[in-house]
C-alpha cells in the first residue's frame, strides 16, 4: 500500500512536520485529528483543504477524528486574525455545530470499518473544568515566554489592537484537546494549516509532559491564488459549502474562473483524480489554455464532491443556457446567479394575468427603443423568450411563460439579455 505521506507530498499537502521520520511512523495505521471551530453554520472551501487531508488519510487506512470545537468556538482562534472575533452565544454555536456535522459526513466514512471516522465535540471535556481547575491542571504546564513567542501571538501583540487574555488562552485549550484525544482514542497526530503550527506544537509538548508519549504534528501550506488573493474569497465574499449560502452554480463558477497558474495545484488537493491524469491536464493548460479544460474538470469534480451529481447536471445546464439553450428546470436562484451580470427589472405579477404583450416587454426592458423597433426585431427572428425564438407579433406573456417561479428571460439577438422578475 502506498504510504500516505508519499501521496500527500505529491499532492502538495505537506508543509511542516514535527518529526522527520513521520512517513515511517505512518507505515502502520494511526489515529489523527483536525479541528473545525463552528464559527458559522457552514464550512467554506478553505476548510475543505483540511477535510480532503483527513479523507486522504482515511483512504490510506488511517483513522481520522473530526473535532468540532463547541468550546474553542466560544473563544475564537487568533491564528491568522488581525483582530478579535466576535464572541458567539451557546445557542449560535449549537446551531452551527449541527450544520457542520452534517457537512463532514459528506466527506468522511463514519459508519463502518476499522478506520471509521470519529466525530467529537471538545465542549464535552473542556466544559467539565472550572476555571481554577483548568489553571491548576493544564495552565501550570505552560510558560508565558514560550506562549508569547508563538507567531500568531507575537503578530497580534505588535499590532494596534493587541490581544485579550481570552484569545491568549486559546492555545491551552487546543493543546489539551490533543492530550485528551491521545488518552481516549490513542490519537497520535494532529494536522492543520500552517497558521496552526504553534497550537499543534503546544499540544505535542503538553502530551509529552503529562503522558510521556510521542505524538506528532503536520501542517499544510495556506493557499493563496497566483494573484495574491486569499483562497476561497471573491468580491462577493466567502465561498461556502452550503448551497443556501453559495449556490452550486456560483460554487462551480469559482473553480472554472481559477487562474491557469493555480488549477493544477487545486486539482491535486481538491480532487481524487490520479496524478497522471492531472499531469495530462497540465499539458493541456500549456498547449490550449483558451479551452480551460483543466478548470472545467476541476469545477465538475469539486462540485460533485460537495453538492452531488444532480447539481453537476444542473450546473452544466445552467452554463449551456448562456450559450442559448432553452431555459427549463432551473430555479429563481439559479437564474439570478446565471444572469447576475445582465440588466434586470421587477414588474407586478398582475401584468401576466391578462397577458403582457411581448412588444411592450421588449420596450419596457429597454431591449428595444420603440414598438417599431420591437416589431422589426421579432420579424427578423431576433427576439427570444427564455432562449426560445418568438416570431409572432401578437405574442403575449402569461404565467405559463415564466422560466422559473417568478423569472422570465428576454433576449435580443445573440447576447443581449434582460431578466424580469414578476412579483
Amino acid at each position: 500500500m502506498v504510504n500516505v505521506m508519499e501521496t500527500l507530498g505529491v499532492r502538495g499537502f505537506v508543509s511542516q512536520k514535527s518529526d522527520g521520520q513521520l512517513a515511517e511512523k505512518l507505515a502502520e495505521s494511526m489515529v489523527l485529528y483536525a479541528g473545525f471551530d463552528p464559527t458559522a453554520e457552514s464550512l467554506h472551501i478553505g476548510n475543505l483543504l483540511q477535510i480532503m487531508l483527513l479523507s486522504q488519510f482515511q483512504r490510506h487506512g488511517h483513522r481520522p477524528i473530526a473535532l468540532v470545537g463547541g468550546a474553542t468556538a466560544m473563544i475564537g482562534d487568533p491564528s491568522g486574525k488581525s483582530q478579535e472575533r466576535n464572541l458567539l452565544t451557546q445557542e449560535t454555536i449549537a446551531r452551527n455545530l449541527e450544520g457542520i456535522k452534517k457537512q463532514l459526513r459528506q466527506f468522511l466514512e463514519f459508519d463502518s470499518g476499522n478506520n471509521a471516522a470519529i466525530m467529537v465535540n471538545n465542549a464535552d471535556w473542556i466544559g467539565r473544568f472550572s476555571f481554577v481547575e483548568f489553571l491548576r491542571d493544564v495552565g501550570k504546564h505552560f510558560r508565558v515566554g514560550e506562549m508569547m513567542g508563538k507567531e500568531s501571538v507575537r503578530k497580534r501583540l505588535q499590532s494596534e489592537v493587541g490581544m485579550s487574555f481570552t484569545e491568549f488562552s486559546y492555545q491551552l485549550l487546543q493543546a489539551y484537546d490533543f492530550l485528551y484525544l491521545c488518552r481516549e482514542y490513542d490519537c497520535r497526530l494532529q494536522v492543520g494549516g500552517d497558521d496552526q503550527w504553534g497550537n499543534i506544537v503546544a499540544g505535542i509538548d503538553l502530551t509529552r509532559k503529562l503522558e510521556g508519549r510521542e505524538v506528532y504534528g503536520m501542517t499544510s501550506p495556506l493557499l493563496t491564488t497566483a494573484g495574491g488573493q486569499k483562497f476561497g474569497k471573491t468580491e462577493a465574499g466567502t465561498v461556502w459549502l452550503d448551497a443556501d449560502r453559495t449556490s452550486p452554480y456560483e460554487f462551480y463558477q469559482y473553480w472554472v474562473r481559477c487562474d491557469d497558474r493555480d488549477v493544477v495545484n487545486l486539482l491535486k488537493r481538491f480532487t481524487y483524480l490520479p496524478v497522471e491524469q492531472i499531469n495530462e491536464l497540465e499539458e493541456q493548460v500549456r498547449a490550449e489554455p483558451e479551452k480551460r479544460q483543466a478548470q472545467k474538470v476541476l469545477a465538475e469534480e469539486v462540485t460533485r464532491l460537495v453538492h452531488g451529481e444532480e447539481q453537476v447536471e444542473l450546473v452544466r445546464k445552467a452554463s449551456q443556457v448562456l450559450f442559448g439553450q432553452e431555459i427549463t428546470g432551473l430555479s429563481d436562484r439559479d437564474l439570478v446567479s446565471i444572469f447576475a451580470d445582465v440588466p434586470s427589472s421587477k414588474m407586478a405579477r398582475e401584468k401576466l394575468n391578462d397577458g403582457y404583450p411581448l412588444l411592450d416587454a421588449l420596450c419596457e426592458s429597454n431591449l428595444c427603443s420603440s414598438r417599431g423597433d420591437a416589431k422589426k426585431l421579432i420579424k427578423n427572428g431576433g427576439a427570444y423568450v427564455n432562449n426560445i425564438r418568438s416570431s409572432e407579433l401578437d405574442t403575449v406573456l402569461t404565467g405559463d411563460s415564466l422560466a422559473s417561479e417568478t423569472i422570465l428571460i428576454l433576449r435580443s439577438g445573440k447576447k443581449k439579455y434582460h431578466l424580469i422578475q414578476f412579483v
